[in-house]
């Protein structure tokens, strides 16, 4: 690593105005693999608290926490008994309230998530629902439907939930005989909601209004697409269904539908009432076509775009997305957002060691059930392309979203037994699907020690040993690791960020790409096998050691 020791901008740095998000650097926080306070093995709120410093020292300008709310954990916390509490096993309001103070006198702005499409079968909705006879009040909260077939054995239709498996669950009435059939778009275990109901609109109101009341700066909307949903009858078959999965006019039945747009006007006029206005991030999986009016000033502000994360490490296709986004942020007024990795995906620096391309679901995760047997994983090759791309991403004008443990260069955890996997698609599709346990390994700060730092106790997910070699410990010793690099780059992106704006800069090689800031800041990125030469101006950071002054491949270089 190349950096400059003298005349570089200062360290101020201001996230207090209302527009702070459109530029921030968010670090997600998966909190049961974060820190553990108390020796369970579980991470824990007081765990964020205690661990602030490490946040502050990284340079990020916003902690994104994943649920944190009481579950029984069917699928990670995105099942949620009670949306206005946090999990005992993870501590109180009051520790909430505590980690927020610590958060923002660190100049660090807290993002929750916020899972609205469904609950967990143990909300108190739900239980009532139960309880209740067909057509109640109750039961109208969620979508309940008679079964096809002979005495209703069938389910409405033969749609299948994204965790494998049938989309309906059927009920026991109250009187013990078989029922009705509710909707559940992921595992039994989360029913839909009804949103054509106006009593979970309100409810949710209530909800967003409860945490930004407690300092909360913004929300990360889970499955913001999902909402709203016409299932008049007939409903289709699956095979019609998916034949209108690639549909862009609003009228899928249940995904990305225009009147899911209502419900995030109503939010953001709550949103508005703060000062500084509460943020919003939809996860919206759609096509780009309609990505952004989630993110329009009138809705959410901001949608998630994960072009780049279903990106093989190429040029061409680096370019061409860090292009469109940029367009599509001017004619939606939202600033970009950029992301590697998350808490559902194969970890980038895995991905990049494969020999074939990332996809979502694609070649890393055929790696991953073959037990990481074939093809061959170049840990190398995949860190120090993860690092370059990074980089590259850290220097774009947007939003910069990092997953905790990433900064450490962390690769997916291949070698957890099935006894040990927690996430319901592993279990609903035998064979098929290996789940998304492996980027969900609590982290290392330590190198030794039974959880490697987490906590006093065997973690919740089985670390390997290879994790001593990437512990916090063992990284703030070495100058030039993983860690490192993120600091400095995280230092510098905080004083150069200035707006959203760059310009392409030509050059020879079709494998490398060159763009700078108005303020005259520069990126380079080879993409290509040999080295390149660099533009003129000082190289104040590189992703990995110059070689003879050049660019070598896979790496890349901040000039200013």
């Amino acid at each position: 690593m190349s950096t400059k020791t003298a005349s570089t901008p200062d360290d101020t740095k201001d996230v207090s105005g209302a527009n702070w998000w459109r530029q921030a650097a968010v670090y997600q926080i998966y909190p049961r693999s974060f820190s553990d306070s108390n020796g369970d093995g579980l991470g824990d709120i007081k765990g964020i608290t205690a661990k602030v410093p490490y946040l502050e020292s990284l340079g990020i300008d916003a902690v994104w926490l994943s649920p944190f709310y009481p579950s029984a954990l069917a699928d990670g916390g995105y099942d949620v008994d009670n949306y206005r509490d946090v999990d005992p096993k993870l501590g109180s309001l009051a520790d909430f309230d505590e980690m927020t103070a610590a958060l923002h006198a660190a100049g660090i702005k807290l993002i929750v998530d916020i899972v609205p499409n469904h609950s967990s079968d143990r909300h108190d909705w739900f239980r009532e629902a139960l309880a209740s006879p067909k057509g109640s009040a109750a039961r109208d909260r969620y979508i309940f439907r008679e079964g096809k077939g002979k005495d209703g054995g069938l389910p409405p239709s033969d749609w299948e939930s994204l965790f494998g498996g049938p989309a309906w669950e059927r009920i026991i009435e109250p009187d013990g005989a078989p029922g009705q059939w509710y909707m559940h778009l992921f595992a039994k275990e989360q029913p839909d909601f009804n949103w054509d109901n106006p009593e979970v609109r309100e409810d949710f109101l209530k909800t967003l209004r409860f945490w930004s009341d407690r300092g909360v700066d913004g929300f990360r909307i889970d499955v913001a697409h999902a909402l709203t949903k016409d299932l008049s009858e007939p409903l289709p078959a699956k095979a019609e269904l998916a034949a209108e999965d690639e549909t862009t006019d609003g009228t899928h039945p249940f995904w990305d539908r225009d009147e899911v747009h209502e419900i995030y006007a109503e939010w953001r006029a709550l949103f508005n009432e703060y000062n500084p206005p509460r943020t919003a991030v939809a996860e919206a999986w759609v096509h780009a076509d309609r990505r952004g009016r989630y993110a329009s000033p009138e809705g959410l502000g901001q949608a998630f775009n994960f072009d780049l994360l279903q990106a093989a490490f190429d040029a061409e296709q680096f370019r061409e997305i860090i292009a469109r986004n940029l367009a599509e942020s001017q004619v939606t007024g939202a600033s970009s957002t950029w992301v590697f990795s998350n808490h559902d995906v194969v970890r980038h620096a895995t991905r990049y060691g494969l020999p074939k391309g990332p996809g979502r679901n694609g070649p890393a995760q055929a790696w991953l059930k073959s037990a990481g047997t074939e093809p061959a994983l170049n840990r190398e090759l995949g860190e120090r392309r993860a690092r370059a791309a990074t980089l590259m991403m850290l220097a774009l004008p947007g939003s910069a979203y990092l997953y905790q443990g990433e900064e450490l260069g962390l690769h997916e955890v291949v070698e957890i037994p099935a006894t040990d996997r927690q996430d319901p698609s592993f279990f609903r599709n035998p064979g098929v699907e290996i789940g998304r346990d492996g980027c969900r390994v609590p982290l290392p700060w330590t190198s030794e020690g039974i959880a490697f730092g987490f906590g006093d106790a065997a973690a919740h997910l089985p670390q390997p040993e290879w994790f001593s070699a990437y512990s916090v410990a063992r990284q703030e010793m070495q100058p030039g690791s993983t860690l490192a690099l993120y600091r400095e780059a995280l230092r510098l992106r905080g004083n150069l960020q200035t707006d959203e704006l760059l310009k392409w800069l030509g050059g020879p090689h079709d494998s490398v790409l060159h763009f700078i800031r108005p303020n005259g800041w520069q990126s380079i990125t080879n993409f290509g096998t040999g080295p390149v030469e660099l533009a003129a101006g000082t190289v104040v950071l590189s992703s990995s050691p110059l070689t003879d002054g050049k660019l070598p491949a896979d790496t890349t270089a901040w000039i200013i």
